[in-house]
């Protein structure tokens, strides 16, 4: 059974960072790309930052580029996001999903077939 478990939500002011954690089991991480997703209040839900299981290719969106790091530790099959320089704007609940690729290529995109349940994410202006 695949499990996506995420941590680390909270509040934090504008101009904070916050680290999110992405605990997986139940595939070979290697063959997925594992991403994580937010979706604000009365918004769709986007792609922030997706990373392959195997080669550790990313893909930031535009809103996040310099400001967010995606980076794994395969040896726990565990996915980060580190956060700096938030801004009320990033305020949502953030899912981490995961898709077979194969290990080929990084989409990131909202057809990821396993899903987490969210953790909130509230940056205080």
């Amino acid at each position: 059974e695949v499990q996506l478990v995420e941590s680390g939500g909270g509040l934090v002011q504008a101009g904070g960072s916050l680290r999110l954690s992405c605990a997986a089991s139940g595939f070979t991480f290697d063959d997925y790309a594992i991403g994580w997703f937010r979706q604000a209040p009365g918004k769709e839900r986007e792609g922030v930052s997706c990373i392959s299981g195997r080669s550790s290719s990313t893909y930031y969106a535009n809103s996040v580029k310099g400001r967010f790091t995606i980076s794994s530790d395969n040896a726990k099959n565990t996915v980060y996001l580190q956060m700096n320089s938030l801004k009320p704007e990033d305020t949502a609940v953030y899912y981490c999903a995961a898709d077979y690729t194969g290990g080929v290529g990084v989409p990131c995109y909202d057809g990821f077939y396993y899903w987490g349940k969210g953790t909130l994410v509230t940056v205080s202006s």
